[in-house]
């Protein structure tokens, strides 16, 4: 294994303990917003660092940069609170799932603006992910394993946020640096996640015995995870990334169940099984085709 392809797998392995992390926070009464804010503000701090490590060719003259990357901050602003949300309203396990469909809001959006191409294989994929949520939520019978409304809701927005997060990123690379990018998106994210938040809870955090594990989710979750898998992607392939991504459900749901003492029907282990592995056969697919957007980007 390259070193770079070391450094996606470091990263989908940080984001999936962050999810986990962010359970047991979420489990002791912290706010997901609260949550989300210190996850995007340490973040900020390490991307800043590496803008001034690395500041030729930010692109920081460009009202396209920040234009872009505005969204993209809203976008991972949306993903990091919702994710947290359905974690907070249902588990761990789902929360990632429901989130890893963000290809498919990617496609659809792409489908609708005539961006890509609808292919055969592409809609059959969707159907299928659209399946395997029906079966991990249990909509289809009202009781069915512990997924409230609130949980699936939260979860698929998570998504949808990323897919946000995705088309801002791509549309702002070609107008500057990631590291510049990334700086502009967070900062947006602290922002609206400061105003959005509960003030008291969140100077609270500096003072509480959790502000280590809001640290360590912060660094994991944001600041070294981000860096890890830009860098990596340089000189990985679009399909392999696609497959390692994998690590970072598999490693959430491993938290939930073994940290968290969550637990899953046989269809909802089912339905996560036909949403993981969908996803990746459409990302290597889309590897091999003009535009892998899922492929190349970071995920939650």
């Amino acid at each position: 294994m390259s070193l770079s392809t070391v450094f996606v797998v470091l990263a989908a392995l940080s984001w999936g303990l962050s999810g986990g992390i962010g359970g047991i926070l979420t489990a002791q009464g912290w706010e997901p917003v609260v949550v989300s804010f210190y996850r995007g503000a340490i973040g900020l701090l390490f991307v800043l660092v590496w803008l001034a490590l690395r500041p030729q060719g930010n692109g920081f003259a460009s009202r396209r940069l920040w234009f872009w990357s505005a969204i993209a901050g809203v976008g991972v602003a949306g993903n990091f609170t919702f994710y947290f949300v359905s974690i907070a309203e249902g588990s761990v396990a789902v929360a990632v799932t429901l989130m890893y469909c963000a290809p498919v809001f990617v496609y659809l959006v792409s489908f609708a603006f005539k961006l890509e191409r609808a292919t055969l294989p592409k809609w059959a994929a969707i159907v299928l992910v659209m399946l395997g949520v029906v079966l991990l939520t249990g909509i289809f019978e009202i009781g069915a394993g512990d997924v409230t409304p609130a949980a699936a809701g939260a979860g698929l927005l998570s998504g949808l946020s990323y897919a946000v997060f995705i088309f801002g990123f791509k549309y702002a690379a070609p107008h500057g640096s990631p590291q510049a990018i990334l700086v502009i998106a967070f900062a947006v994210l602290a922002t609206i996640l400061f105003w959005q938040g509960d003030a008291d809870q969140t100077v609270a955090v500096l003072n509480t015995s959790s502000w280590l594990l809001f640290l360590v989710l912060g660094v994991l979750g944001a600041g070294l995870s981000f860096i890890f898998y830009i860098v990596g992607l340089k000189h990985t392939a679009p399909s392999v990334a696609s497959i390692v991504a994998m690590v970072e459900p598999v490693t959430a749901s491993l938290f939930g169940v073994v940290v968290l003492h969550e637990s899953l029907t046989t269809l909802q282990v089912l339905g996560m099984g036909v949403v993981l592995l969908t996803v990746t056969a459409l990302s290597v697919y889309s590897s091999t085709q003009t535009v892998p957007l899922e492929a190349k980007l970071p995920a939650e």
